[in-house]
């Protein structure tokens, strides 16, 4: 068994997207990045990489690369995944928590846990997302942007 762990923090800008686990989420700002910006799969990537000992989202696909603009982050993560498989391992289990004050997010974490564990490979049940706020505190308690942390379990294909 193999554990990692990742975090991922934009900002919010009008004019973008909002996506969050693979869901675009109506809101009227989005986070600035070179991809698609969705930090739950960003931190998520981050924690898998780590697992495998194969270094960071940014080491695979640097944000110096035009080839990944605007890239929606789960092509990252199936990219992320079939590197894992060629190791000869697999998601076990993913634990995920979304950092932003605003917006609300609960209505949309059932979908989130479906989108992701279709692109981990595994059962919903072994997905789980949550959301929390920073109680105005901080720059996610101030509306400033988004932040997410992962923690996974690999195992090793028998």
């Amino acid at each position: 068994m193999l554990i990692g762990q990742g975090f991922d923090a934009h900002r919010f800008a009008p004019g973008r997207r909002l996506v969050l686990g693979g869901l675009e989420i109506p809101h009227d700002l989005g986070l600035i990045a070179h991809s698609d910006g969705d930090v739950l799969i960003h931190a998520l990537c981050d924690a898998l990489l780590g697992a495998a000992g194969l270094g960071d989202i940014g080491n695979h696909f640097p944000d110096t690369d035009d080839a990944y603009a605007g890239i929606d982050s789960r092509i990252l993560l199936r990219q992320v995944i079939a590197s894992l498989s060629e190791r000869g391992l697999s998601v076990h289990n993913a634990d995920m928590t979304i950092i932003a004050q605003q917006p609300k997010l609960a209505p949309h974490i059932p979908a989130m846990r479906e989108i992701l564990a279709a692109d981990l490979g595994c059962d919903p049940a072994r997905v789980n997302v949550k959301a929390t706020t920073m109680e105005h505190m901080g720059f996610t308690g101030r509306g400033e942007g988004i932040a997410a942390s992962a923690a996974v379990l690999l195992i090793e294909d028998a």
